[in-house]
């Protein structure tokens, strides 16, 4: 996929706690009417929109919460409308975006204009040995986490994973705060990435396991 052909203005979806990274997969449960529409939409121009995290740090503007100005721009790759009106889809992660400026909402539903040429490296394959230390540190350090945290966890399943996998993997599902989970977007690369990983592991095992240490929720 080259650069010139994504979009530069889009939808967000706003969400605290909801991390999509380049190369992930995130499932989404959509169900309020702007986002219905949303998606509607972006089925029908190209099946992008952005994921972002409300900042709690700033006031709230005329259209919701401030936002973080790191998000990342997904492309829809499946779907499926239930009976009950809702939409299940799956957000497959394409580039970090930093906002440069929200524009006119649509049917309810937040619109950037957004500069992506700062994370074109996120667009390259990744080498599958990215990890800056032995990869056995970090499954000690998953293993000290998921016990503190009480998860019984596929060890053979994780096993399996090349190295862009596991850490992305573990980014997004790992039960982190709004702060930590920006932080890992904001990684510079995936390298770095893998670092930070390791090291909020260990401090939220240290702390007796997610949610138990001093770093606040977002609500």
């Amino acid at each position: 996929m080259k650069l010139d052909a994504l979009p530069e203005e889009f939808p967000i979806f706003p969400l605290a706690e909801a991390l999509l990274l380049p190369g992930g997969r995130l499932p989404l449960n959509i169900f309020e009417p702007r986002y219905l529409a949303l998606v509607e939409d972006a089925l029908g121009q190209g099946r992008y929109f952005g994921m972002v995290q409300p900042d709690k740090r700033l006031p709230e503007g005329e259209n919701g919460p401030g936002l973080y100005r790191t998000g990342c721009l997904g492309r829809i790759n499946a779907f499926e409308e239930t009976d009950d009106g809702r939409f299940l889809i799956s957000l497959n992660g394409v580039i970090r975006f930093t906002i440069a400026e929200e524009v006119g909402m649509r049917h309810g539903y937040r619109r950037v204009r957004a500069g992506l040429a700062g994370f074109a490296a996120d667009l390259s394959p990744v080498e599958t040995a990215i990890l800056p230390f032995p990869r056995q540190d970090l499954l000690d350090a998953l293993h000290r986490y998921f016990a503190a945290a009480g998860v019984e966890a596929n060890w053979e399943a994780i096993g399996e994973m090349d190295d862009v996998t596991l850490v992305t993997s573990l980014c997004m599902a790992c039960p982190f705060s709004s702060e930590e989970k920006q932080a890992l977007l904001e990684a510079w690369d995936i390298s770095h990435r893998a670092e930070a990983l390791r090291a909020l592991l260990e401090i939220d095992a240290f702390d007796g396991g997610p949610g138990n240490g001093d770093t606040p929720k977002a609500s």
